[in-house]
């Protein structure tokens, strides 16, 4: 992801209601260089398009998927599934353990694909998401044991 991909991006997650709704702003942050924490942002196209996006930080061996998302017209054609193994090779690159996430208990579908891209889940968050205020599912996923 770069500066130029940040509108698409918020067009992409606005036209989705079960999106992490992020500023312009925060995207932004989110590739800067001079940010404090470890953040890799991928973007998918199609033709030019921007049609998905990710965004994951990593600290020493734990990364978090913190934002995925999919336009509507691009869903159900392993658009996500290509992005998460991108995400994967390069936090394997980095010695990361495991990936964990945080998704809407009632969100069904993200449930099913989490879980057939190899996530379990381990917690849950009470009250974690607004409008309208729903329960998180935490999710792990183990991506390999650390090189020493």
């Amino acid at each position: 992801m770069v500066a130029e991909d940040v509108p698409g991006v918020v067009a992409i997650e606005a036209g989705l209601a079960s999106a992490p709704h992020w500023t312009a702003q925060a995207y932004e942050a989110a590739i800067a260089p001079e940010g404090g924490v470890l953040r890799f942002a991928l973007v998918a196209e199609n033709e030019g398009d921007l049609v998905g996006f990710l965004v994951a930080s990593l600290v020493e061996a734990e990364a978090e998927l913190e934002s995925v998302a999919v336009a509507e017209s691009a869903q159900r054609q392993g658009v996500a599934r290509m992005l998460l193994a991108a995400l994967i090779a390069k936090l394997q690159e980095k010695d990361a353990e495991e990936v964990v996430l945080e998704v809407r208990a009632s969100n069904h579908p993200a449930l099913a694909f989490y879980e057939r891209a190899g996530f379990s889940a381990v917690g849950r968050r009470r009250n974690y998401y607004r409008e309208p205020v729903e329960d998180a599912l935490i999710l792990r996923m183990s991506i390999g044991e650390r090189r020493r």
